[in-house]
């Protein structure tokens, strides 16, 4: 194991340590993400009483897997803890999420919370959000309207793509990575392109005042 991957393995951990018995935990989905699902599972097969909902196709199948019970927005309304990665995390706290496909049903899954936890390795924590490209997922009718409105907007769309084949997300939407640039005023671009028709959401998650834990190559975690 690498020393990045050792990183992310103990940032996981340390988020999952937050969980408690009887809670109603979002499992979030991406490489740091996973360790906090696997040690959740180590802790439910010890005996640890919880329920779920997970952010991805992916993260729902790891859960399962590892014995975690899995619930649904029609059985509960609140969660009390999310657990996810993020692209970039800001020294304000603002997250750039998305590259892993997910981000739609991570931001429901957050905003539904009442603790947002973020874990990350070092590479993640950035002075200002930009540099990883923002996702936005759009449907596919119409899509290349809106590539087109991104491209007057300066935002240098790419359509994502999987063998040579658009990138389906687990909603079966289209996702379009723009680069802006340094992103000063996020949330005067989340608002203008949320407005675009075909525009289902975008990757800029604003806001949710989270417990950010880095962890770093040489062995060190820290909660922000």
């Amino acid at each position: 194991m690498d020393a990045i991957t050792k990183a992310k393995k103990a940032a996981g951990e340390k988020a999952a340590a937050l969980v408690q018995p009887g809670m109603l935990v979002g499992l979030g989905t991406g490489s740091t993400a996973y360790w906090a699902i696997e040690k959740i599972g180590q802790m439910v097969k010890e005996g640890l009483n919880i329920q779920a909902v997970a952010t991805s196709i992916a993260s729902e199948k790891q859960a399962l897997a590892l014995g975690i019970p899995i619930t649904s927005f029609s059985e509960i309304q609140q969660l009390d803890l999310d657990i996810d990665g993020a692209d970039e995390i800001s020294e304000e706290g603002q997250l750039i999420k998305g590259g892993g496909g997910s981000l739609l049903r991570e931001k429901i899954v957050a905003l539904a919370s009442r603790h947002r936890v973020i874990v990350g390795d070092e590479r993640k924590y950035v002075k200002t959000l930009g540099k990883f490209p923002l996702p936005i997922e759009v449907v596919p009718f119409g899509w290349e309207l809106v590539f087109k409105t991104l491209q007057a907007l300066q935002g240098h769309p790419t359509l994502r793509t999987k063998d040579d084949q658009p990138y389906i997300t687990d909603n079966s939407n289209y996702i379009i990575d723009c680069s802006f640039g340094v992103i000063r005023e996020p949330e005067q671009l989340h608002q203008q392109l949320k407005t675009l028709t075909g525009v289902v959401e975008t990757g800029l998650f604003l806001n949710l005042k989270p417990t950010v834990i880095i962890a770093y190559e040489n062995g060190d975690v820290k909660t922000i």
